[in-house]
């Protein structure tokens, strides 16, 4: 017992360290437009997998924790959505930024174990148990964030990025089926090859 506990504690140390890399390099954060497309989810998935739900979700927090930080230290016009600490344009950001900034990415770790152990349950090839959870925890993450942004922030969003608010939920329902699903296409890839070269270690 002691040993796994010494061994996921290691593991999450390692994870940890790769979500800061992350977040202080361009990896973490790609402006693309008004948003940001990420790898950050990534390292969620693969705890969530590998050590369980608690370390998922612990590691979805500092996720959150992380987007809360580059949207107040490295702002972009859209920020004000993930910091209630800055104001960009005469909108400032509230509470609600910090609902859109930690809460998807807390369900990234609920989603990808929940996924993962329903595979195990039904006995699903282990490789296709980490795909499909690489994929539902990157698409819940790019749904809860934009239908988010939407809920509470929309008229602002689309003052910011000079969208029609009209137009705002057809331009964010083309950023899930573009960038959200390459962001869960590369999860699905690098998550399955990390499993891969983990499991003799997690044995």
């Amino acid at each position: 017992m002691r040993s796994k506990k010494t061994k996921d504690l290691t593991l999450f140390a390692f994870f940890l360290a790769v979500e800061l890399i992350l977040l202080f390099t361009p990896l973490g954060f790609l402006r693309i437009g008004p948003l940001s497309a990420t790898l950050m989810h990534i390292p969620v998935i693969i705890a969530a997998v590998t050590m369980g739900l608690k370390y998922g979700i612990a590691l979805g927090l500092i996720f959150g924790l992380c987007s809360v930080w580059n949207a107040t230290f490295a702002p972009g016009i859209t920020s004000f959505c993930f910091s209630p600490f800055i104001t960009i344009g005469g909108i400032s950001g509230n509470y609600a930024s910090l609902i859109i900034a930690i809460v998807p990415r807390i369900c990234i770790g609920l989603t990808a174990y929940g996924i993962f152990a329903l595979c195990q349950k039904h006995k699903v090839n282990e490789a296709a148990g980490v795909i499909a959870s690489a994929l539902g925890g990157a698409i819940v993450n790019t749904v809860l964030v934009l239908g988010m942004i939407y809920l509470f922030f929309g008229a602002a969003y689309a003052q910011a990025t000079g969208v029609s608010y009209d137009a705002l939920l057809a331009v964010l329902m083309g950023v899930v089926f573009t960038n959200g699903i390459a962001e869960a296409l590369i999860a699905a890839a690098v998550s399955v090859m990390v499993y891969k070269a983990l499991k003799p270690i997690l044995k």
